[in-house]
This record gives structure tokens, C-alpha cells and sequence, in this order.
């Protein structure tokens, strides 16, 4: 593993952006978690391919992330390399109705820039605390909303820096928290994204609405990683947990919401273990009330 920054400098990457012995509580929205042997942040798709082939090469395990919103990283650590792509990749721009923006723009970014723009179709994007790449990894949603029902290409590398792609909504697989991304290793770098005219008040007051009704009914408060537990077939995660009695429940600093029961949060100063102890927790308890077992639906590193 890296002993020290030069053969990474030789790719063309600034030394700040190579951090050795990265807490990745500092880059995760749940603010907990072990050190990663490194995290190398690249600024463009050269640097990208580059830092692709040489982690290849030297065999070295790693993971791309986003804004770490829907990851924990075990106190244990990552023994591998961290990749974050940086602010080459947050460019976005218009073309009649579409929208072409780069894989680590936030979503609720994007959506905004929608909005000024009089683009409607994006506002259930507006309040998920996570990047484009992030988003079309998991296809994420709510409100009734998913990125699956706008997206017309994602453009991406390959997990070797090789070869560049175009694929279409039909090519991404979309699911319900599920993209082909999680099979085939495949980096997002951009996407096109088809919305619709719509009236810029109009869309503002969407806005607004959807983020009045998140701040009143999710502990934003909190760090967390958003819904815990995808959602089960033929129900909610958080009426299962509910009604379970687990409101409230804890393992040291992990706390499940009063708020929202689908919400596991760091109460303060929880680790890694906290929430994953607590996750197991409520998974068993669910399960034994229901018969269902949860799924999470944050990653575990």
C-alpha cells in the first residue's frame, strides 16, 4: 500500500489531494467510522482513468464514494484505497429540456439548478443528501420519484480506466434501490437527465413543500445515512420498526429515532460498531414481531 505520496503525484494528482490514513467519519453522513489506508481525490476523467489503471495494477483493493451519505465504514478500517472524484466533476449544464451534469454534483443541487432554470420533474431529488453518482448507483428516490424516470444516458469509466462508456436507462437496470452500477464495477462520470417545462414558482413552491414535509417528519438534526432499511415487499420499514416498539432503541452513541423509526442516528459520538450492533438489533426484533426480515439499505464497508 502507499508508503508515500510520489508515485500517486507522478499520476498528475495534487498532493492535497492525496490524504494518507483518511478518517472517513470526515467524509461519511453518519460521522463515524474507521481510517482508510488512503483517499485520493481526482479532479477530471484523465486523472480518473490514471488513478484506475494504477490501483489495477498494484492490485489494490478500493472503493469510489460520493457524499458518503448512504455509507459506514467499519471502525475496523478500509484496507484500501478511497477515490473521490472532485470538483472537475460537478459541472452541469442546459440544453432545452435536459440536463447534463457531472457524477459528484449533489442532487439537491441539481434539482435547484432545475428550478432556475424552469425545468420541473427533479423536485423529489431536492432534499436527498447525496451526488448524482451516488444517486444513479442506487437509483435513488423519494416522494414518489426516482432518478430512473428521468435519466436518457450515464456516461462512465470502466473499474480498469480502459474504456469509456454511454449507457441508457434501459442499459442502467434500474430497480428499486438498484442499478447495474453494483454489478459491473463501472464509475459514473456524467449524466443526461430529460425533465419537463414547468413554471419556476410553481416548482420553487414543490420545493419547499417536499422540504417542509422532510425537516417536520425525518431527524435532520442527526447525522445519519437517510432510511436505514430498504423498503419490504408489501410494507414500510419504519411501521415494521415501530411497531416493534423499537422507537428510541440504542447501542451506545446509535440511537433509532423517536422522529422516524426508519432512521438509525448518531446521538453523539456513536462508532461504526454502535450502528451496526444496532441495525442487527433491529433487524432480529422486526423480524421476530413480523416475520420480515429488513434489508439495510446503507452500505457497509
Amino acid at each position: 500500500m502507499i508508503r508515500n505520496v510520489t508515485e500517486i503525484k507522478s499520476l498528475g494528482i495534487n498532493e492535497e489531494n492525496i490524504i494518507i490514513d483518511a478518517s472517513m467519519d470526515k467524509y461519511t453522513s453518519f460521522k463515524a467510522g474507521g481510517k482508510a489506508k488512503a483517499l485520493i481525490i481526482v479532479e477530471d476523467k484523465e486523472q480518473l482513468k490514471r488513478l484506475l489503471k494504477f490501483v489495477n495494477e498494484k492490485k489494490w483493493e478500493y472503493i469510489l464514494i460520493g457524499n458518503g451519505s448512504n455509507l459506514l465504514f467499519s471502525d475496523e478500517g478500509y484496507d484500501g484505497v478511497v477515490i473521490k472524484l472532485g470538483e472537475g466533476f460537478k459541472k452541469i449544464r442546459i440544453s432545452d429540456n435536459t440536463i447534463t451534469a457531472g457524477a459528484s454534483c449533489l442532487l439537491s443541487q441539481v434539482s435547484y439548478f432545475a428550478m432556475e432554470n424552469g425545468l420541473t420533474g427533479f423536485e423529489f431529488a431536492s432534499g436527498i443528501p447525496g451526488t448524482l453518482g451516488g444517486g444513479l448507483f442506487m437509483n435513488a428516490g423519494a416522494y414518489g420519484g426516482e432518478l430512473k424516470d428521468v435519466v436518457i444516458t450515464v456516461n462512465a469509466i470502466s473499474h480498469d480506466g480502459k474504456s469509456e462508456y454511454v449507457f441508457s436507462n434501459d442499459d442502467m437496470e434500474f430497480g428499486y434501490r438498484d442499478s447495474m452500477l453494483q454489478r459491473n464495477k463501472m464509475i459514473v462520470t456524467s449524466a443526461v437527465l430529460k425533465l419537463t417545462e414547468g413554471d419556476k414558482l410553481q416548482i420553487k413552491q414543490n420545493i419547499s413543500e417536499l422540504t417542509e414535509k422532510r425537516n417536520s417528519k425525518q431527524p435532520v438534526t442527526y447525522p445519519s445515512a437517510g432510511s436505514t432499511f430498504k423498503r419490504p415487499v408489501g410494507g414500510y420499514a419504519a411501521q415494521l420498526i415501530d411497531e416493534a416498539g423499537l422507537k428510541g432503541l440504542t447501542v451506545g452513541g446509535a440511537m433509532v429515532s423517536p422522529k422516524h423509526a426508519g432512521f438509525i442516528v448518531n446521538n453523539g459520538n456513536a462508532t461504526a460498531t454502535d450502528i451496526i450492533e444496532l441495525i442487527r438489533l433491529v433487524q432480529n426484533y422486526v423480524y421476530d414481531n413480523s416475520g420480515i426480515m429488513l434489508e439495510p439499505e446503507v452500505r457497509i464497508i
